[in-house]
């Protein structure tokens, strides 16, 4: 067998092989979802720890099953290459069975002049031993930041490659993590665009490509808001279906989701994170409503939301990268509010 292969077993005409999957160099090992396809790393000796019968969760789609079905397709290759060694060996055992040996006769006429003489040749066939060929390494993508579950208890270490929602030992991440590392990425997404070439970032500002990322921004800041508040209040009040009932998308809505959750008993939202930053979320949420639903022009309604703004109606907001970073900031004050509730 080739290094890092070894027969462990055989009973009858079955084999039982085992086949290492190096970690690298910092301990993790690649996992693969059988559902969508996508990558994530685990840390070897957490996951060696985990029990046989565990299943898996996929961190990106949440699909949950069997540990042996998360094999990469380099970690499949590996082991299949071993399993080809075996193979080999097999097929010459039983060539050397059937054939007596590595040698075999075979008799061949030869005329020799009027008395014909006939002759028998000795073959001799002859492999050279076997030599297993190596295992294929992994090169997997490796990682860039560790985490490490803290929601559930199993304190696993693990690395992703985009957005997920799931722990892979615990499954579904708590609200406050998800909405977390929400604003982290657009913290990373605002960092990026600094960073690019001048020549490109130009190009993009030319063609409205920043103005864009940046409404964006203030768009995904609602968005997490309102999926955290809602999740939030559903948890803690029983009858928080009948509360919202009729009241549409009261989760888009600062004031209403504050009220909410006064109404339920629960600490006042405005008093939590102060008047300037409540002030500053509300033309947050009021930039949000008419870049969503008025191009960003403003109406009435956007000046009666935010009486300071010295815009007219008719006029075009404009974003910059500064009142993104500053949103991002009140929003996190926000949410971290809102994770406290009922604690």
């Amino acid at each position: 067998m080739a290094d890092g292969a070894r027969l462990v077993g055989q009973s009858g005409s079955t084999y039982e092989l085992s086949v290492s999957m190096p970690n690298d160099a910092d301990g993790f090992f690649g996992r693969q979802c059988p559902a969508c396809r996508r990558l994530f790393r685990m840390q070897g000796d957490d996951y060696d720890a985990l029990p046989d019968d565990l299943q898996l969760w996929c961190v990106y789609c949440g699909h949950h099953d069997d540990r042996a079905d998360f094999r990469t397709e380099q970690q499949d290759a590996r082991a299949m290459r071993a399993v080809d060694d075996v193979g080999e060996q097999i097929v010459d055992q039983l060539l050397d069975r059937a054939l007596g040996g590595r040698t075999r006769r075979r008799p061949r006429s030869s005329s020799g002049g009027r008395a014909g003489l006939r002759l028998s040749i000795t073959v001799t066939a002859r492999r050279p031993a076997f030599r297993p060929k190596p295992l294929p390494a992994i090169q997997e993508e490796q990682l860039i930041r560790i985490r490490q579950c803290q929601s559930g208890g199993c304190g696993v270490r693990y690395a992703v490659f985009g957005e997920h929602r799931f722990c892979p030992v615990c499954g579904p991440l708590p609200a406050a993590v998800v909405a977390r590392d929400a604003l982290a990425a657009e913290t990373t997404r605002l960092d990026a665009l600094a960073q690019l070439p001048t020549e490109a970032a130009a190009a993009l500002r030319e063609q409205g490509g920043l103005t864009r990322l940046w409404v964006d921004t203030i768009e995904n800041l609602v968005g997490v808001v309102e999926t955290l508040a809602k999740t939030t209040f559903f948890a803690l009040v029983t009858d928080a279906a009948q509360r919202v009932q009729g009241k549409g998308n009261v989760f888009q809505r600062l004031d209403d989701t504050a009220t909410l959750f006064v109404d339920a008993g629960h600490p006042d939202l405005r008093d939590t994170v102060g008047v300037a930053v409540w002030q500053r979320l509300q033309q947050v949420w009021a930039a949000r409503h008419v870049f969503t639903h008025n191009d960003g022009v403003v109406d009435a309604r956007y000046l009666t939301r935010v009486p300071s703004s010295t815009a007219r109606a008719g006029q075009r907001l404009t974003i910059t990268e500064a009142d993104c970073r500053q949103a991002i900031a009140d929003t996190e004050r926000l949410c971290a509010a809102l994770a406290t509730i009922g604690v």
